[in-house]
Parts: structure tokens; C-alpha cells; sequence
């Protein structure tokens, strides 16, 4: 038995599953939460039973340490140095990772250095591999970037019209997020339509509080929403997604907002939570019918995928599949209908009732394009990395 801790790291919370490999059993999972705040910090784990536990932790090397010992009283593991290997998701690895990598200094560093590309995850997730190398120095750590599956985009899809200088000086380009949750999906996706992955063109849909859509051609990346940060692209739950850079300016000269307010207000206080009031679709889709501001918000979200999927549609020339995914896309019947209602030119028609199911294929029989349901799983394609990467 290989045993794998598959680790998500944010600024105040640890998500963790261990997985039993190369069987990939979920021996267990849970979430530690409210790292470093006042008020007790929650963990639930889930095996046969689910666990509660209070306790306050002021870091993340306290919170691994605690997380150490609940797997030992739950009788999963005596310690971190039991394990194979640890799998951490990291958002950004800039143009410098192109796969994933087992860590150590210098690769602590390189990602030390990126993180003003994503400050509110790189530095996260380096608190959880820091904290972990305190407690185990000698524990295969493993990183698996959330931007390397879209390293296959050609640069004119990556490369923004801006001066050289620019690009080269300060690595400005298309980046792309949601890889690992694409990479699942492509391969759940060649299983399900019994197809080579090298033969594959599809648009897939990650629709969650961050969404993404990306264009994959012959089973790989060749474009995606999602830019040099995750802000750019579809309507989010917080994020504004596409908008014309002259308004930050606009708001900096004439209404005297700091570059800090309006970043933000881009990426916390915008998308459906700035136009409905509310950043989760739940809530939205409870009161579009009632609120005009819940309705624009909603509608404003279906016309920019239907948008993406237009020009991703373009260049793709041949589509196989249409795939939703995230909490939004594997939950919610009404706004795959509605998206889809939106694509005739691309002559997919869905089964209603399958659709309502949740079911895989929510697409009729006649549609000349396959609907998909995948419920993804970003946490085996991590635990399968930290296994492959020597």
C-alpha cells in the first residue's frame, strides 16, 4: 500500500483527502478551517463516519501537526513520514512549469517568485509545503500546477498585443487555471466516448464559484478564459471576468479608488455577487424571477459562456463533446439548459429528463454534438502525479 496525502492549502484553510494507492481509495478526507483567526478552527473527516473537532490553530504548521495526530487517534497513519508521497495544488507556475515537479529549494523558490501572478493562492499553498517540510524534511513533496495543462496553448492564443518589452521583461501572457480538473476531464471524457485522448476536441466547462471554459483539440489545450490571473474570462461568483482595462483607469484618475481597492473589488466584490447581490448561483437562481438584479446577473452569466463557446467553437472547427463540470455545471440542470439553448447553431439538442437526472449524457439522441456531465476529481489526478513524478 502507497498511502498519499493529496493537500490544497489556502490562506486560512487545508483541504485534504489521503488516498490508498495505486488502488485510489479515499482512506479519508477533510477540511481544517479558520487557520490563524480567533474563533475555533473546524475539522470534518470523512471515512465510515464523519469527525468534529475544535481546536484554535495560529499557522499552518500547527494546523499540519494537529492534522498529523488525527490521522494517528483515527488509526490511518502513525505519521507523515509513513507516507509516499504528498501532492500539493498549486495555482500558478508561470511559464517556468510546464509539468509537475517534486520539490526543494528551488523550486520553493521559483514559486516564491511567482506569487504576485496569484498572491492570494501561491503564498497559501507554499504555507502548506513549508509547514509539512518542518514536520517531515525527508516526505516526497510533490507540486501539480494548476497551469500546466494549458502549456500546449500556441502563442497566439497565449500572447496578449502588448510591447515586447512587456511580455519579456515581465512574463505577461495567458497563463490559463482549472488544468488539473481539465486534465481529469479529458481523460473521464475519452472513456466515456471511447475515444483516444490524441483525437479529442472538445469545449469543456468548469462552472464553479471560479469558472473557466477551455478548447481542447486533439487532446490538448489550445485555449482558455482564464488569462495571466484567474480574473480574466467568464462571469464568477466574486470575479468580474472580462471587462475594458479603461475603467481601472478611469477609476483611478477621476474617482481617486486605490489600485488595491479596485483589485479588490474586481476579484472579491464583483461577477454575480456585484450584480445580483449574491456569489452563489443557488441563491441567485432561488430569486431571477423576482429580483431584476438577481435576473441580470444570471443572464449576464449564460451569455458569456454561450459567447466563449462560440468563438471556441470557430476554432475548433470539429467538436466531439461539450462537457460541464465544478458545482455549478455537475448540479444545476437549469443552467446547462440554458447554455444549451443558446448553442443551435451548433446543433445540440438535450434529453430533458436525463438532464434533469444529472445524468453523464444529457444529450438526445439526435444532437450532432455529445453533452456531458463529469463530476470531476482534482484530487486523484494529484495523487497519480505525486506517484508518476520522480
Amino acid at each position: 500500500m502507497a498511502k498519499v496525502l493529496v493537500i490544497n492549502s489556502g490562506s486560512s484553510s487545508i483541504k485534504f483527502k489521503l488516498f490508498d494507492m495505486p488502488k485510489e481509495v479515499v482512506l479519508l478526507s477533510g477540511l481544517i478551517e479558520e487557520i490563524g483567526k480567533n474563533s475555533q478552527s473546524k475539522t470534518i473527516i470523512k471515512r465510515d463516519k464523519v469527525y468534529s473537532f475544535k481546536k484554535s490553530l495560529k499557522d499552518h504548521k500547527e494546523a499540519f501537526s494537529f492534522l498529523e495526530s488525527l490521522l494517528f487517534n483515527l488509526k490511518v497513519l502513525n505519521s507523515f513520514s509513513e507516507l509516499t508521497a504528498v501532492g500539493h495544488r498549486v495555482v500558478h507556475g508561470g511559464d517556468e512549469f510546464f509539468d509537475s515537479v517534486v520539490i526543494d529549494n528551488s523550486v520553493i523558490q521559483k514559486i516564491k517568485a511567482l506569487s504576485p501572478l496569484a498572491p492570494l493562492h501561491n503564498l497559501a499553498n507554499l504555507a502548506g509545503i513549508e509547514a509539512i517540510k518542518k514536520l517531515a524534511p525527508n516526505l516526497k513533496q510533490v507540486a501539480v500546477f494548476d497551469t500546466s495543462f494549458h502549456q500546449s496553448m500556441p502563442e497566439v492564443a497565449y500572447t496578449y498585443a502588448l510591447p515586447k518589452s512587456w511580455r519579456d521583461d515581465y512574463k505577461i501572457r495567458k497563463y490559463g487555471f482549472h488544468g488539473t480538473s481539465y486534465r481529469y476531464i479529458l481523460k473521464a471524457s475519452s472513456k466515456i466516448l471511447k475515444k483516444s485522448q490524441k483525437k479529442l476536441n472538445l469545449i469543456s466547462l468548469h462552472l464553479g464559484n471560479g469558472a473557466s471554459i477551455c478548447a481542447i483539440k486533439e487532446g490538448e489545450s489550445i485555449d482558455t478564459s482564464m488569462g495571466f490571473t484567474p480574473l480574466e474570462g467568464l462571469v464568477m461568483g466574486t470575479r468580474s471576468g472580462d471587462i475594458d482595462p479603461s475603467i481601472i483607469f478611469y477609476l483611478q484618475r477621476e474617482k481617486s479608488l486605490s489600485s488595491k481597492e479596485i483589485e479588490e473589488t474586481l476579484n472579491r466584490k464583483s461577477g454575480l455577487l456585484g450584480l445580483g447581490g449574491s456569489s452563489n448561483m443557488r441563491d441567485i437562481l432561488s430569486q431571477k424571477e423576482r429580483n431584476k438584479d438577481a435576473k441580470l446577473a444570471y443572464e449576464k452569466f449564460i451569455y458569456r459562456i454561450i459567447k466563449y463557446i462560440g468563438s471556441y467553437a470557430m476554432i475548433l472547427g470539429e467538436i466531439d463533446a461539450v462537457t460541464f463540470s465544478g458545482g455549478i455545471g455537475e448540479n444545476s440542470p437549469e443552467v446547462r439548459a440554458d447554455i444549451i439553448k443558446g448553442l443551435k447553431l451548433l446543433d445540440i439538442t438535450l434529453n430533458e429528463s436525463k438532464n434533469l437526472k444529472n445524468t453523464t449524457f444529457i444529450s438526445s439522441r439526435e444532437s450532432k454534438i455529445a453533452t456531458l456531465v463529469i463530476k470531476t476529481d482534482e484530487e486523484i489526478v494529484i495523487a497519480k502525479e505525486a506517484m508518476r513524478v520522480k
